[in-house]
């Protein structure tokens, strides 16, 4: 049974990480460790309850960025039926392995992609605004066998890939919303057949991240793109520094 302290802790801190999912993308790399280090869950108990608390905000983050227009379908489909596959495997994975290796990649990544995103509108000459299917399928596995083996949700791991390969930060955040679904909906199932997730916990987390994603998608959708671009670039930074760090403190 939590305590009322513990229950505040896990409200205040499943709404900030909801705000931040819904406005950037950015915010679940911070739930695993919350649960890990606040609560004192082992990592893959965390890693799969962090997986189904996804599946709600997922679900309120794309229908908010869908009444604004602003999901691509072609490519979200796409990067769905990637993300299904990737994701049962990846919570096959998380209960035979650590997943440092793959953490650290994924923290490469993210520091390379913030770095990427930094650079000045005007030298972005390349900027796209899709992506061939094929490559949309790879992405989409990736991100869903990445996703599900870190407990990042699917918006750390693919908005990061997006902006890397220029797409408009509204787009890559759009397209992250709506792989949530079927990447928390396989984790969950592979999760449950292969491991054990505290449902109850989940639940929890799960109302606040979905009333954090609320106002993230509204916060989002009022401020410049520019403003955008650069917001999700210094986070980026920010949380590819903090898995690097992470890895390397473990490793020495």
């Amino acid at each position: 049974m939590l305590t009322i302290a513990t229950m505040i802790l896990v409200s205040s801190i499943g709404i900030i990480v909801g705000v931040l999912i819904g406005a950037i993308g950015i915010g679940g790399v911070l739930l695993v460790p919350m649960l890990t280090y606040g609560l004192d869950l082992g990592i893959h108990v965390a890693i799969a309850t962090a997986m189904f608390a996804y599946l709600f905000s997922g679900a309120v983050g794309a229908v908010e960025y869908a009444r604004r227009g602003s999901i691509q379908w072609r490519m979200a489909l796409w990067l769905c039926l990637g993300g299904m596959p990737g994701a049962y495997l990846g919570a096959l994975a998380v209960w035979l392995t650590p997943g440092a290796i793959l953490e650290g990649i994924i923290g490469l990544l993210v520091f390379l992609s913030g770095l990427q995103a930094l650079r000045p509108q005007a030298e972005d000459i390349g900027a796209r605004d899709s992506l061939a299917p094929a490559l949309l399928l790879v992405i989409g596995i990736a991100t869903g066998f990445a996703s599900s083996i870190t407990g990042t949700g699917g918006p750390l791991v693919l908005v990061s890939i997006l902006i890397w390969l220029k797409l408009p930060g509204l787009t890559a955040v759009g397209l992250s919303q709506i792989i949530q679904i079927p990447i928390a909906l396989l984790a969950t199932g592979g999760n449950q057949a292969f491991g054990h997730i505290e449902f109850e916990l989940g639940f929890g987390i799960a109302v606040m991240l979905a009333v954090g994603v609320f106002i993230g998608a509204r916060v989002a959708h009022r401020v410049s793109r520019e403003t955008l671009r650069r917001l999700i670039a210094f986070a980026l930074l920010l949380v590819g520094a903090a898995m690097l760090t992470r890895i390397g403190a473990g490793l020495s």
